[in-house]
């Protein structure tokens, strides 16, 4: 498999100063394959998809490290080239369709923009390929939708129509942010499903950013946990499912609920298994400093 995403000692801080965010990150990702980014809330996982996108907030910096698409280390480019080169390798699936969506532009619009205006398309292609895209992500009728506004359209049908526009300009990388929170069950599980066929059909690598292990197991074929911006562990999931490496991964899964025993209790994580952690990032903070 050729590496595709590669993310190497990636460290970032506070512009005023106060703990880093991301602490010496680190992730492989080949070629259409697709990996999780697993956490609790706070974690650090949005902040690496947007570290990945270039869109970090003002508020923090990137201390140190290199990410690095295809080769080419994102870091080291001129900032106009990294934002050209980000839009065509890359796109986003965000987590809210209906904020994520301008509610005063037509759908259509919205997905050919990129093509459009990053990759100099006419608007007749765009648009037939816009239409191609909402057929292949099930809508039936395309070119009323890509008519209508956003808030004229269900939550499912906003969520295809970010994936469509995603998949628009046949990325190399995929980030999704939690694509599936603000959906129903039924609608998610369509979702994952729509989102794990359109990655293997155009062969595109995935980053699933999620608190939910099982939709990990159903989108993912390797994992990565984050706690506290430090990667506590990776691994296929499989493997992770069977006998996680970890203490906190460990109590993580035993923190999920189970279909097959919905009365079990859920086991939150011990004071013992927490020590257990911070006594690690602490010590990687205290080397990380003294390296300074």
């Amino acid at each position: 498999m050729i590496e595709f995403l590669r993310i190497r000692e990636l460290s970032v801080a506070p512009r005023n100063g106060g703990p880093r965010v991301l602490r010496s990150v680190s992730l492989d990702l080949n070629s259409g394959e697709s990996l999780g980014l697993v956490g609790e809330s706070g974690a650090g996982k949005s902040m690496i998809a947007k570290a990945i996108l270039g869109i970090l907030p003002e508020s923090v910096h990137i201390l140190e490290g290199s990410i690095s698409l295809g080769g080419r280390d994102l870091l080291m480019m001129r900032s106009s080239d990294r934002r050209r080169f980000i839009g065509e390798t890359t796109a986003l699936i965000p987590q809210d369709p209906l904020t994520a969506l301008n509610p005063s532009r037509r759908v259509g619009k919205q997905i050919t923009c990129k093509l459009v205006d990053i990759l100099g398309w006419t608007r007749k292609a765009a648009d037939s390929r816009a239409a191609e895209l909402l057929e292949e992500v099930g809508i039936s009728d395309p070119e009323r939708v890509m008519r209508s506004y956003p808030h004229e359209l269900s939550g499912g049908m906003r969520q295809r129509i970010l994936i469509a526009a995603a998949f628009a300009a046949e990325p190399k990388l995929i980030v999704a942010d939690e694509p599936t929170t603000a959906l129903d069950v039924t609608v998610q599980k369509q979702i994952l499903s729509l989102i794990s066929l359109l990655r293997k059909v155009h062969r595109t690598s995935l980053l699933f950013v999620t608190h939910d292990l099982g939709v990990v197991s159903k989108v993912c074929g390797s994992l990565s946990v984050i706690f506290e911006g430090k990667i506590i562990e990776t691994s296929c999931v499989g493997a992770f499912f069977r006998a996680p490496a970890h203490p906190y991964s460990a109590a993580l899964l035993a923190a999920t609920p189970k279909y097959t025993d919905p009365y079990a209790s859920l086991l939150p994580m011990s004071d013992e298994e927490r020590a257990i952690v911070y006594s690690e990032i602490e010590l990687a903070d205290r080397e990380w400093n003294n390296e300074r």
